[in-house]
């Protein structure tokens, strides 16, 4: 793979108070023929998270149509799983109706964050949400008890597969409690309820990594393809691409993944959060660049 990267599509510049930074894990929605809504994980001035989207003609995505006056979702009430931001990961369209996946998370005191997994869902195309629950559809339990996050999911002959962040440790270092999470995998027949067994799909490749995230995954000619960021002695993500036949049983080929950081720029420091999708037989990707997408998220289109 090779991918051509077309640069910067957006960056909060203090829009609202609740979209003053960031463009994190961005997704995309089809509307209609080439036009597509982008959501993405805003901050405001707490750096709580909130979802909100942008509107784009693919065909010239740097040109702005819209941009969402309010979030979709934003954090939940106080002492909820999601009390300090809302973050997306994807949309699953299902039944004339629209699943929001996404990473809730909070403060904590002996650790910094924890992260669950919510849902909402949307009746009117997208433009609005409602969250399915106050509590998480996929929490910490007896075998993941530290924390769970940033899913991909695709139904797949009737089955809706998840592949999802599992921390599995914490560890202090320089004083400081440092996490390690990579990628397992789970099943559920509604999108609701799911079954989860520990299955891990992409494992650290040496001592050094300590955090595999935002997995991407589609499934194309009977093969599943997935994109992910990781990280390891550098401390800075880099983008990660992995194949099965399967969905469970994965191979990482991290230098086929055909995207780096660049020399200078947005996205020279660390690229991170892939989001890979087909449109009119082309591939494009999503992605943030540095600072985990304070600088906004740009795009790439796979050579052919």
């Amino acid at each position: 793979m090779k991918w051509i990267k077309k640069g910067l599509i957006f960056e909060p510049k203090g829009n609202f108070y609740w979209m003053l930074t960031h463009a994190a894990v961005p997704t995309a929605d089809i509307i209609v023929g080439d036009l597509y809504r982008i959501y993405f994980a805003t901050r405001d001035r707490d750096n709580r998270s909130y979802t909100a989207y942008i509107e784009i003609d693919i065909k010239n995505p740097k040109e702005i149509l819209y941009i969402s006056e309010n979030p979709v979702l934003k954090p939940g009430a106080l002492g909820t799983f999601d009390d300090s931001g809302a973050m997306v990961s994807l949309i699953v369209n299902h039944e004339g109706k629209k699943y929001l996946y996404y990473a809730g998370w909070n403060l904590g005191v002996t650790v910094p964050f924890r992260n669950s997994i919510g849902l909402a869902i949307s009746q009117d195309g997208g433009k609005t949400f409602d969250k399915y629950s106050e509590g998480p559809i996929i929490d910490r339990n007896i075998i993941e008890p530290y924390f769970v996050g940033n899913p991909s999911v695709i139904i797949d002959e009737n089955v809706w597969k998840m592949w999802y962040l599992s921390c599995v440790k914490w560890v202090m270092e320089n004083d400081k409690p440092k996490h390690y999470y990579h990628i397992k995998y789970a099943e559920s027949k509604d999108g609701i309820n799911w079954d989860r067994r520990g299955i891990v799909c992409i494992d650290f490749k040496s001592k050094e990594e300590y955090a595999i995230s935002r997995p991407c995954v589609i499934k194309e000619d009977g093969t599943y393809k997935m994109w992910y960021s990781y990280r390891g002695g550098r401390d800075t993500y880099r983008i990660g691409y992995a194949e099965s036949a399967d969905g469970i049983m994965w191979e990482r080929k991290d230098e086929e993944a055909g995207i780096d950081v660049s020399e200078s720029g947005w996205d020279s420091e660390m690229i991170c959060y892939p989001w890979v999708f087909e449109h009119k037989g082309k591939k494009y990707m999503l992605y943030n660049g540095n600072s985990y997408g304070k600088t906004g998220f740009g795009y790439a289109i796979l050579k052919e």
